[in-house]
Formats: structure tokens, C-alpha cells, sequence
């Protein structure tokens, strides 16, 4: 009689496929072991970033008591095994990176004003921006005596208002102050996210004249206010500013034009020290110390040159970071540079993801609020790529050192920049358009020309117009600087100016952006063949950015500036004489490249003095731009036939739109608008509804309009 087999239960089948698994993933993590370290930055930062991202304290709490889950399930999975000890390690360093930001948060918490005031109070000088281009000076102060101000304060002051003000300083103000403003329209720069982790309470504009303490003057400038206007005085204009720039960090003295060309050309990186600056000093201080070292026989022949030419480096890139302002991309350069001098010491391969890898964690511990900020992401971004590319056979097979003519060996270091150069812009493409909303496409290309120049040309007689300045013959070294920093500026312009040169498109969903930063991140970090898995989350992001409409109205938090789409690709707003910080606003919201026209201007639309109403999309729009009052009832008839209504001022019970009423009583809880008609309108805000960060709902200080005497103000 014949048996019939027995048949494998579906449990068995499943626990058999799951061990497969798990001894694949074994397998793969085994030949990625020496990789694995590399992701201990990302999982600090990616709780750093859920913290920023979850808007309450529950939901908060709720991710920390997932994660316990996680690594207790991974605890489970066997310590033993790689997978298990990853998920353990990885659920606890992302708590820790929430736990790191919601403390830090907790304790850099500082009132803020809760309306604005214009008041006259006395105040200590903390820092002096000065702002040549602009014709200001910004002035970060504490004021004493008045418990209803914020403890710290930001000021902006006309140049000549603020002649000679020095830090330490005792001033007395008369000035317009408001809360930290957030941003305007969705997807736009939040100041008062910024000025909450500076622990500034308010920012204002002076008025009149500051009055100062008897004796105040000009001898206590900082070191580093005094080097920058020397620069200056060296360096007329934009090339000054500039100049100043690789010296101290200071772009005050930067003409906008200039700057956005920059900007535009993909060389703005120049512009902000960090790794470029900090690597030149350093590699110039440690090559002018070994040589000078070397002529002691005794210093020689003990084997102490090298580490001692590596503790000046590391002395004279420790000086330069204080000097340039300690921000972020200097702050990282310096940590990197750092490990790669102790890495020479000790014999080991200096350049490696590893120096980057502990060079973000020391940051993130430090400063965990700079993950948000775009500078951290684009310098950390740019070095994984660099290295991530030179560490790859090809690119390595390709720029080794051979017999061969000088000037094959020139062609291959400059194809080996230009690609260096492509990898980094896409790298940082999805960083620029997330942030900025625009990217430049011929950075590659701009940067082949422009680093050289600035590296070897640019900060070398800069550096020497310094140094011999002290006995007086530095004119022929600032004049050949100057020379070389306005080729740069031609150059910045040329290819701003070039067709297609800039990428635009309008707001970047968050959720998109962390599919391509996920997928990025797979492809740089490992080095087996799994790292192409990475390119599905990646274009998926890239796609959701391509694929992401236009609004057809973006209106600010004020509710003051509308700009409408228009059918040709551009936008119109709907007051024609606003500003052009409001209009870059809207343009970069609206990923657009163009001027914006006037909507009073156009056929469609029908403006009175009160009222410009038109339809686009389907829907009829009515927006307020007049300042007189309108009664309810004139006015109830035109509301019910518009689908969407806008006005900054407060608008009658009898104003009701047939689908949104936009006024000052709902503003406050949306912000800036981002609305998208058609068959299903809907609307984003700059605002999350229930948004519980510190920011949103902070300790406040009333501001009382209260008046000093003038004579007790710089007491």
C-alpha cells in the first residue's frame, strides 16, 4: 500500500525561509563589518531628525517606547548575531539621539516676546555682525533691568548708527522689537526655530541714535572685527568681502548680486569656510613647520619633526576655526583635520568614511540642533562623497600614480576633479532643492577653475598680504589677491548667467526628501553590491521632487503678499511694490527663476481700491489689498460667490467663502499658505496644527512699552 509523504507544515516553512534569510543578511553584514561603524552618525541623526519631525511630546514618548521594543527584539534575535546587535545598538542610539535634542531643547529654553513693542531699555553688547553690502550692523545684545525683555536679543542698526560698537559694550536703544519670526510660506526658512536654540527672544530695528558709555571707542574691536576691517581697507567692494570671508568667515561685505551669483554657479561653498579653508591652513602651517623643524639636526635625528609640525598645524587650524567663528562646516573641518593628523602620527590611512563618520557624531553630541540646518547636511554630504568616490577601485585604478607624460597626468587629475565635482553636486542636488529650492547644474565644471584659484592662488598672497603687512610690503601681494578674487567673481557670474544654469522647483515634501537622503546614504556607506538597493528609495524621492505640482496661490503669514500662477509658468502678486526679500520668498516657493508680474496688471483680473477678485483653476479668488473698513453686509455677497477669500485684516462674520476664508483669526494657527485648486483644493501650511515644539509655545515676556530715561541708558 502506498504511504503519501507527509506533508511540511506552513509554520515550518516559514521558520525555514526566515532562517535562510537571517543567514543571507549574516552573510552580508559579515562582508560589510568594517562598514557598519559608519552608520552609528546616521541612526544618532535620525533620531535627532524624528524629534524634529513628530510634533508632540506623546509622539515623542511613543517612538522612545517603540525603540525599547526594538532592541529588546533585537536582544532576542541573539546577541551573538551581527543583525541582532545592530538592531539593539541602532534602537539605542536613536533614542539617544531624541533623548540628546529634546534636553538640549529643554535647556537652551529662554523666554520670548509675545508681541510687538517698541520700547527704550539699556543693554550689553554680546557680538557685532557688521553688513557693509546692506549699509548695517547687527547687534546681538543683553538687556539689564528689564525682567518683561528677553534675556538675549538681536538688533539691526544703519552703519552709521552703530560706528565703533564693540562687544562688552553698555548701549542705550530706543527700538521696534517683535518675536523671532517663522517662516513664511511652507517649506520656508524658520527663524524662530534658530533663534530658539541661540537662545534669542526677539529681534528688532533701532532707532535714532545709540547712546554709548563715556570712553566707549574704537580700541575694543575683537581680533577678528579688526582683521576683517583691515581686509577691507585692503580690498575694496565685493572682492573685499570675500577676501574677508577666507579670512574670518565674515560675508557682510558681500554684494547680494555677487552673493546669489555665487550661489547660482555652485561656488557658495567657497564662501563659507570649512573643509577647502581649513585643510589649506593646516596643510600650509604643518609644510612650513616641517621645513622649518628640519633645519634642527637634533629635532631630526629624534624622529620629532613630524609631531611636532602636527601640534602647530593642529594649534594654527584651532586659531583659524575661533577666529572664522566656530560654525558648523568649520567646526567639522577642524575635528577632521584633527584625526587626520593623528592619524599620520600612528601610520594609519588618514582619509577615511570612519574620520567622517566620528567628525558628525562629535558635532551632533555637541550642536545636535545643527542636523536641521542645511550647512551640516552640505558639508558632511559633500566630504561622503568625495571619499566614497576615491575610495572606489575605478576612481582609484584610474588617478594611481604611473610612468607616463606630464600631461597625461594633468588630464587625469582634471577629469578626476570634474567627476569629484559631478558627485558632490548630486549629492547635494536634494540637500539644495529641499532647502533652498534651487541647485546649480554647472558647479562641476565652475569648480575646476575656481578651487585651484582659491587655493592656490587666493588664500596663499592673502596670507602673505597678512603677513607682510606687519613691516609694510603686503600692497603687492593684496593686489594680486584682488585680482584673482575679481577673476573669481567674473567667473561666478559667467556661469550663473549660462542657460540652464540653475535647477528650480517649489517645495520639497519632507517625507520625499528623507526617501532620497535614505537611499543616498545606502549607496555611499556600503561598499558591497546591496549598496544599488539604494537607488530605489533614492529615485523614488527624486521622483516624488519632479513630480511635485506647483501651488496655484502661495500667500505669507501675514497675509499681506498673494502671488497667483500664472498659465505661462510664471507668478503675479498681488501688491506690486513689495520688497524683494518677499519676492525671492515667493519665488523660491513657487520654484521659479523669474521676475513675478503685477496681478492688477493682467486681463483676467479685476481690482477696485479694496478688492482684486479672478478666477484661476477653476476657482474664484477674492483677495483684500485696500486699508478701509468694509461693512459685513457689502461685502457678504462677493465672499459667498468666491471659493477662497484673503485679506490680512479681520474680515465680518458675514465674509464666509464658499470653501476657505483666509484673515488675521485664522492666519495665527496657519502661517504662510500653500494652496493647490482644482477638482480636490487643498491647502498647506507653514504651521502644523498642534505643533508642540519649544518654539511654537515658548515661555513669553510681556514687553512692556516702557520708556528709560536717555541720560541712564549706557549706565
Amino acid at each position: 500500500m502506498a504511504t503519501r509523504p507527509l506533508q511540511t507544515p506552513i509554520g515550518a516553512r516559514v521558520a525555514a525561509a526566515a532562517r535562510r534569510s537571517a543567514g543571507r543578511l549574516e552573510e552580508r553584514l559579515e562582508a560589510e563589518r568594517e562598514r557598519i561603524a559608519l552608520w552609528l552618525p546616521v541612526a544618532l541623526g535620525a533620531g535627532i531628525a524624528a524629534w524634529f519631525a513628530l510634533p508632540t511630546q506623546m509622539h515623542w514618548i511613543g517612538l522612545l517606547l517603540l525603540l525599547a521594543a526594538g532592541a529588546l527584539t533585537g536582544l532576542m534575535f541573539g546577541w551573538q548575531r551581527r543583525a541582532g546587535r545592530m538592531l539593539a545598538i541602532g534602537c539605542a542610539v536613536v533614542a539617544a539621539g531624541l533623548l540628546l535634542i529634546w534636553i538640549r531643547a529643554a535647556w537652551v529654553a529662554a523666554p520670548v516676546l509675545a508681541r510687538p513693542v517698541t520700547t527704550e531699555f539699556s543693554a550689553k553688547v554680546e557680538r557685532v555682525e557688521p553688513l557693509p553690502a546692506r549699509g548695517q550692523i547687527r547687534l546681538i545684545v543683553r538687556p539689564h533691568g528689564r525682567a518683561d525683555l528677553s534675556p538675549r536679543i538681536r538688533l539691526t542698526a544703519r552703519s552709521e548708527q552703530a560706528v565703533g560698537v564693540a562687544p562688552g559694550e553698555a548701549i542705550g536703544v530706543r527700538a521696534r522689537l517683535m518675536p523671532p519670526p517663522t517662516a513664511s510660506l511652507p517649506g520656508g526658512y524658520d527663524f524662530a526655530q534658530r533663534a530658539w536654540f541661540d537662545r534669542i527672544g526677539a529681534v528688532g530695528t533701532i532707532f535714532g541714535d545709540i547712546a554709548r558709555a563715556p570712553g566707549a571707542g574704537e580700541g575694543k574691536q575683537p581680533l577678528r572685527a579688526r582683521l576683517t576691517r583691515h581686509v577691507h581697507n585692503r580690498i575694496d567692494g565685493s572682492a573685499g568681502g570675500i577676501a574677508a570671508a577666507l579670512v574670518t568667515g565674515d560675508r557682510g561685505a558681500i554684494d547680494p548680486a555677487d552673493d546669489e551669483a555665487m550661489r547660482r554657479s555652485g561656488l557658495a561653498h567657497l564662501l563659507s569656510i570649512s573643509g577647502l579653508h581649513v585643510t589649506a591652513v593646516v596643510g600650509f602651517a604643518m609644510l612650513l613647520a616641517m621645513r622649518l623643524l628640519a633645519f634642527s639636526r637634533r629635532l631630526a635625528l629624534r624622529g620629532l619633526v613630524l609631531p611636532l609640525a602636527a601640534a602647530v598645524a593642529a594649534l594654527v587650524g584651532g586659531g583659524y576655526t575661533l577666529l572664522a567663528g566656530a560654525e558648523v562646516p568649520t567646526l567639522r573641518s577642524f575635528i577632521a583635520a584633527l584625526l587626520v593628523l593623528i592619524a599620520f602620527l600612528l601610520g594609519r590611512e588618514a582619509l577615511t568614511l570612519r574620520l567622517v563618520a566620528a567628525g558628525a557624531l562629535i558635532v551632533l553630541v555637541w550642536r545636535p540642533e545643527a542636523l536641521a540646518g542645511p550647512s551640516f547636511q552640505l558639508s558632511f554630504t559633500a566630504v561622503t562623497a568625495i571619499i566614497a568616490l576615491h575610495e572606489s577601485r575605478r576612481m582609484q585604478t584610474f588617478l594611481a600614480r604611473r610612468e607616463e607624460l606630464w600631461v597625461m597626468r594633468l588630464w587625469r587629475g582634471v577629469v578626476g576633479l570634474v567627476l569629484t565635482g559631478l558627485a558632490v553636486e548630486i549629492a547635494l542636488t536634494p540637500i539644495a532643492l529641499f532647502h533652498f529650492h534651487k541647485a546649480g547644474l554647472y558647479g562641476a565644471l565652475a569648480n575646476v577653475i575656481a578651487i585651484p584659484l582659491t587655493t592656490f592662488v587666493i588664500m596663499p598672497f592673502e596670507a602673505l598680504a597678512l603677513l607682510f603687512d606687519t613691516i609694510g610690503l603686503g600692497a603687492p601681494f593684496w593686489w594680486v589677491a584682488e585680482q584673482a578674487l575679481k577673476l573669481l567673481i567674473v567667473l561666478a557670474h559667467t556661469v550663473a548667467g549660462a542657460p540652464g544654469a540653475v535647477a528650480t522647483l517649489p517645495v520639497f515634501p519632507a517625507w520625499g526628501f528623507a526617501l532620497a537622503v535614505i537611499g543616498g546614504l545606502w549607496i555611499l556607506l556600503w561598499r558591497t553590491r546591496w549598496r544599488r538597493a539604494g537607488a530605489v528609495p533614492l529615485i523614488a524621492g527624486m521622483a516624488v521632487l519632479l513630480a511635485q505640482p506647483r501651488p496655484d496661490l502661495l500667500i505669507t503669514g501675514d497675509g499681506r503678499h498673494v502671488a497667483a500662477a500664472l498659465p505661462d509658468g510664471g507668478y503675479a502678486m498681488l501688491r506690486a511694490r513689495a520688497g524683494d526679500y518677499v519676492r525671492d520668498t515667493m519665488a523660491e516657493a513657487a520654484g521659479i527663476d523669474t521676475p513675478l508680474a503685477a496681478l492688477a496688471d493682467l486681463d483676467h483680473v479685476d481690482c477696485n481700491r479694496d478688492f482684486c477678485r479672478w478666477v484661476q483653476g477653476g476657482r474664484t479668488i477674492l483677495a483684500a489689498h485696500g486699508r478701509d473698513r468694509i461693512e459685513g453686509a457689502e461685502m457678504a455677497a462677493a465672499c459667498a460667490a468666491a471659493d477662497v477669500v484673503i485679506s490680512e485684516r479681520w474680515l465680518p462674520r458675514e465674509c464666509a467663502a464658499r470653501w476657505l476664508t483666509i484673515d488675521r483669526d485664522t492666519l495665527p494657527q496657519t502661517g504662510g499658505l500653500a494652496l493647490y485648486l482644482g477638482e480636490r483644493p487643498r491647502a498647506v501650511v507653514a504651521l502644523a496644527a498642534g505643533d508642540a515644539h519649544p518654539w511654537r509655545q515658548p515661555p513669553q515676556v510681556s514687553g512692556n512699552d516702557e520708556a528709560v530715561p536717555t541720560s541712564a541708558l549706557a549706565r
